[in-house]
């Protein structure tokens, strides 16, 4: 997924309100930042870090720049929670994700019962349905999902095993925007409602893709699958 815009850089003064962050210009301009990441972004955050913005052109928007990521130990980590679905979108439509790939048909936001899934993908032999969840939390080498109790997470989950036991393809596929890691886990201690849902749903034949991107100021691309610990 490469940027369509180039980004501006600058540092972090502060996050606060969940949604707005405070930016420093390389001009010395102070700008307040749009920040799509509602969770506590734990391991994450560091004021006076660089970070990347995304101009904003809208004048609807009161916010006039879209934070994109920051730097933590001198590598990228991408915090916009509204890439992943680009990017596995864009995956699965040119088959670039081993065991997700041969797909004719791939689709965005598509319903099932009262959720509505991120990709939908089919061909002659299946239907697919994916869950797609942006993961930016670290804890020593693990990447951990969620960073705060996701009571829509857990919905996620429900349906798609409910997908699985009609027959079709159910897939959670995490997004883990930074190269720090090697593992990938729930956060039981956070959400270990999310945690017991994960598990049976894998028991249950949900299938768990935690796949690992590069994270650049020109382009974010996936570049591994991780394993995983439930």
């Amino acid at each position: 997924m490469k940027f369509e815009k180039e980004l501006v850089h600058g540092k972090l003064i502060k996050r606060y309100k969940r949604f707005l962050a405070d930016i420093e210009l390389d001009t010395g301009e102070i700008v307040v930042a749009h920040c799509t990441n509602s969770g506590s972004m734990k391991s994450c955050l560091e004021n006076g870090a660089e970070v990347y913005l995304t101009p904003v052109d809208d004048p609807k928007r009161k916010t006039k720049f879209t934070w994109e990521m920051i730097k933590i130990n001198g590598d990228w980590v991408g915090i916009n929670t509204g890439n992943p679905n680009k990017l596995a979108y864009e995956a699965l439509l040119n088959g670039e994700i081993p065991g997700l790939d041969g797909y004719t048909t791939v689709k965005r936001e598509v319903k099932f019962g009262d959720s509505r899934f991120d990709v939908y993908a089919e061909n002659d032999q299946e239907k697919c349905f994916v869950e797609v969840k942006n993961v930016s939390m670290k804890l020593n080498e693990y990447a951990l999902f969620p960073d705060a109790v996701t009571t829509r997470g857990q919905k996620h989950l429900k349906t798609l095993i409910d997908v699985k036991n009609q027959g079709m393809r159910a897939v959670m596929l995490y997004i883990i925007q930074r190269s720090d890691v090697q593992l990938f886990a729930p956060a039981k201690e956070i959400d270990p409602a999310y945690a017991r849902l994960l598990k049976q749903a894998h028991s249950a034949g949900v299938e768990i893709f935690p796949m690992q991107a590069k994270v650049s100021p020109s382009e974010i691309t996936l570049s591994k699958k991780l394993p995983f610990e439930l």
